[in-house]
């Protein structure tokens, strides 16, 4: 799954096509000060509907539950902070950076992450893409199964990619132009633990 929505989306740059005017894009977090969600707030169960009207009923009984879990789960800085770990992944992913992905993301999404790096290498091939700009986020999903509470976010994504060969020569993409991508990423956490961060375990297409 992982290398179908890296190897065939990013790498081949397919999808809807639309020229976008580029924004700056925001100075990179370093991966220990990653504020997936932020500890210091204390914020009741009670205060996740009006932050998130309109969700469906098991979306917001799965916040609840996590909320009830750990009084210091604050939903604002988690999708702050999956906004940050989304940029982040990616650019450590089209780098090639494995020791990074390793700090954010679970051992099964790093071993499908590096597959795909290392099938690039071994073409000779290099990944010059760019986060112009994040559309929207939304929740889609959240449960807690025992300790360890999952969250699901959707994103969609502007991004300019261009593949380069071994010979430096462009035989993908544009970054003239944005492909609007739309992913689903879940993050998981154990709600005992008094490590803070929340790392990616699953990815698809939203």
């Amino acid at each position: 799954m992982i290398a179908a929505f890296l190897g065939l989306r990013l790498y081949s740059v397919l999808g809807r096509r639309a020229e976008h005017e580029e924004e700056p894009v925001p100075g990179r977090i370093e991966p220990k000060s990653l504020p997936l969600p932020a500890r210091t707030a204390v914020r009741p169960a009670a205060e996740v509907r009006p932050m998130l009207p309109g969700v469906t009923p098991a979306i917001e009984r799965g916040l609840r539950e996590i909320a009830a879990a750990d009084r210091r789960f604050d939903l604002t800085a988690f999708v702050d902070g999956a906004k940050g770990a989304y940029r982040m992944i990616l650019e450590a992913f089209w780098k090639g950076d494995k020791d990074e992905l390793t700090q954010m993301c679970d051992a099964d999404v790093v071993a499908g992450f590096g597959a795909a790096i290392d099938a690039r290498v071994a073409a000779g091939e290099t990944l010059e893409n760019r986060l112009v700009r994040i559309e929207d986020v939304t929740v889609a999903a959240a449960s807690l199964e025992g300790d360890t509470a999952r969250i699901a976010v959707s994103f969609v994504s502007d991004i300019a990619a261009v593949t380069r060969n071994a010979e430096g020569q462009v035989i993908a993409g544009s970054l003239d132009d944005a492909v609007e991508v739309r992913d689903l990423w879940t993050f998981s956490r154990n709600v005992r633990s008094a490590d803070p961060d929340w790392l990616l375990d699953e990815t698809d297409e939203a």
